[in-house]
């Protein structure tokens, strides 16, 4: 439903400064901002509230404008302020700024175990320093090697060692920012523990109700492991029923990601419409009575919440959560809002407790989802009509999933990289799999283990499943299911978004200047992509990455690129710092060498260790070269050292010559010492990849 006019949605407007506001203060978080802000929303509040005492006086009237704006810098000043005490950082009791030993930190969330490792995130609440605790704050993430430790809970006591560490930033192009993303949720520090490096102090300390929560979610993960047989079936149950993520695998996650029907293992509003319209059903005959609405309501609100504690309180059920109760209570009192409006006050109520969820992916696409539906559903639903009962409700349905993915796309595009081409089919495919799962497995974990039902509900469950499996699995391997790479600056992103909005408006409005702008918008979109992509086709470089204790060096010539890596190209550590730089320079062809392979291609000759690179030549060092003197020295422009070679730079020097040196992350931190000061009484260039940045370097 589109709004007539901005009086429609005071909210909508009044939340835009707030957001505003928090994302200037993420960026501008510094404690030194707090007090110039302080004063400033003070100033402002108090003119606001002079200038209403005094309006006749002062004639606001005459400037209607005047209100409106103080309002809205108040808001943003609020927003700012909000990002700004909700940094951990800025608290002089963080433990990152107090002397520590030992810390005494308390578990704040289910740990996880993954590849051997268990992992949870934990709040510090002492630093023990010469056997001396200091009541402190601030989040820590914790690792742990140790299967003794697969005994821990939420809410457990923990002292651990103080060697923490700061969260290592991207050390290669186009690299998923972890430090960021960390950050965002108030983690700045992490520390790796091995057995015997921390004890166990005190148990069940934390939130009695989200202790039980978890713990009953816990019961019912193992109730769904009885009955059910294949792991993938149950790690979709899980996901889907109970928001526990921990047992999906990376091939159910890409097939649901390819295939545009990721949002499904993400317990969201449409998982909690689910639960509203059970127990709905099941109470209506309340509405009988006098109070009946009453108790309804009082009833459905708690259950919601508590479903959604259950399921891990993410942004998108939160969201549902309070939207579904905002319309509980106004139908329990008759009172219309409009559904922009709620989705507004959802947002403020959420923000003002954590303005950080401005930056969760999952809040953005859950809240950008439902405004399309609210805003453009009604738009594409008018483009065809139908006289047909089922094929009119087969068009709505259509219809509510081209404007979520419209909507959405720009986000997820700038995200994720790509575009589910049968988006529309595997979405109309779900509704009824999703329906039947989340019935059927509420039934079965809500009900006792009773003779002849259980058994059938588990069947229905894990088929069903399956079967969405296989088909959404069918989808995904179609030819040209998934348009890829797509790499958008933000300036991109930020136009696609215009697109959207002035295309659609244009729709509904039917105004010539709507059409113009959105053409001229799709033209500097346009220009911008193909100077982006000339760029890149026109340039040729050499890549020295950080791979940390693998080699990896990329040759790119045009689209065309060698890659040198000891690692397989199905490798997750490829995937994860290989790829992605591949991919962001549109790389349509790539060849992966290992490192003592011989190569002879058009622009890349390798011989022993001598690579040729177009105008750039490299000359690779290892533990296996030998100490000989060539008659005459080898000129190459880079020496990259790997493997941890005990070779003086004097011996090498007898051979080589060269320009810079490369000093690998594959070297040991004794050994990178050893060349670096070696190199810095030659007077000699070197760039150290470890614990640094990759180090790329142009050719022509």
């Amino acid at each position: 439903m589109i709004a007539n006019h901005k009086g429609e949605i005071p909210i909508v407007i009044l939340l835009l400064p707030f957001l505003l506001g928090a994302s200037i203060g993420i960026d501008f978080n510094s404690g030194i901002y707090l007090m110039p802000l302080a004063i400033g929303f003070t100033s402002l509040l108090l003119v606001f509230l002079l200038l209403n005492f005094y309006y006749t006086s002062f004639k606001v009237y005459k400037k209607r404008w005047l209100g409106g704006t103080i309002i809205h810098l108040l808001l943003l000043c609020a927003g700012w302020i909000a990002a700004i005490n909700n940094n951990e950082l800025n608290n002089t009791s963080h433990f990152s700024k107090l002397p520590a030993q030992k810390l005494l930190v308390r578990i704040n969330n289910e740990p996880q175990l993954k590849n051997g490792l268990i992992r949870f995130t934990a709040n510090v609440i002492a630093a023990v320093d010469q056997n001396q605790p200091a009541a402190s704050t601030g989040t820590l993430m914790i690792t742990i090697k140790d299967s003794s430790a697969l005994r821990l809970t939420y809410g457990d006591e923990l002292l651990i060692s103080g060697k923490y560490s700061p969260i290592d930033p991207p050390f290669n192009p186009a690299e998923f920012n972890y430090k960021k993303y960390l950050s965002h949720q108030n983690i700045y520090y992490q520390e790796f523990l091995y057995p015997g490096q921390y004890r166990l102090v005190q148990s069940n300390t934390g939130n009695l109700l989200i202790a039980k929560a978890l713990a009953l979610r816990r019961q019912m993960v193992q109730k769904l492991k009885q009955q059910l047989h294949d792991s993938n079936a149950i790690a979709v149950a899980s996901t889907l029923i109970l928001g526990y993520k921990a047992d999906l695998s990376e091939e159910v996650l890409q097939t649901y990601s390819k295939t545009g029907t990721i949002h499904v293992l993400s317990v969201s509003g449409a998982h909690v419409a689910i639960i509203w319209a059970l127990l709905a059903f099941m109470l209506n005959f309340l509405n009988r009575f006098r109070y009946g609405r009453l108790i309804k309501a009082a009833i459905i609100i708690p259950i919601i919440w508590y479903y959604a504690m259950l399921t891990g309180f993410s942004p998108a059920v939160c969201r549902a959560a309070v939207m579904i109760s905002t319309v509980i209570i106004g139908k329990t009192y008759n009172r219309y809002i409009n559904n922009l409006n709620i989705l507004a006050i959802s947002a403020f109520i959420l923000l003002l407790y954590n303005p950080l969820l401005i930056t969760d992916v999952g809040f953005q696409l859950s809240y950008l989802a439902v405004a399309g539906l609210v805003v453009l559903q009604p738009v594409v639903y008018a483009w065809l009509t139908f006289n047909n009962k089922w094929v009119d409700k087969l068009w709505a349905l259509c219809s509510v999933s081209i404007a979520a993915q419209v909507i959405t796309f720009p986000l997820s595009a700038f995200y994720f990289h790509q575009f589910p081409v049968y988006f529309l089919f595997s979405n109309l495919f779900i509704v009824i799999p999703t329906a039947v799962i989340m019935y059927s497995g509420i039934f079965y974990l809500s009900l006792p283990q009773i003779p002849y039902i259980s058994t059938p509900l588990a069947w229905i469950l894990e088929k069903s499943i399956l079967f969405m499996n296989y088909v959404l699995t069918w989808v995904e391997h179609l030819p040209f299911a998934s348009i890829n790479k797509i790499w958008l600056t933000t300036t991109e992103y930020l136009l696609l978004y215009a697109i959207i909005i002035c295309a659609f408006y244009f729709l509904y409005d039917r105004k010539g200047w709507l059409l113009r702008v959105s053409v001229a918008l799709i033209f500097l979109l346009t220009v911008s992509i193909s100077i982006k992509r000339y760029r890149s086709y026109s340039t040729n470089s050499i890549a020295f990455l950080n791979l940390r204790k693998n080699i990896g060096i990329v040759f790119k010539n045009g689209n065309y690129a060698i890659v040198l890596s000891n690692l397989a190209d199905t490798d997750k550590n490829y995937n994860y710092s290989i790829r992605p730089y591949l991919d962001s320079c549109k790389i349509s062809d790539v060849v992966l060498y290992k490192p003592d392979q011989e190569i002879r291609s058009a622009s890349l000759k390798k011989h022993n260790n001598i690579i040729q690179f177009r105008d750039q030549s490299v000359a690779i060092i290892n533990k296996d070269y030998m100490d000989t003197t060539s008659a005459e020295k080898l000129k190459t422009d880079y020496l990259y050292i790997t493997g941890n070679p005990k070779i003086p730079l004097a011996i090498i020097n007898k051979n080589h010559e060269y320009h810079t040196i490369i000093i690998d992350a594959t070297n040991s931190p004794k050994t990178v010492q050893f060349i670096v000061d070696q190199a810095r009484a030659l007077h000699t260039k070197y760039v150290v990849l470890k614990r640094n940045k990759s180090f790329v370097a142009a050719s022509n």
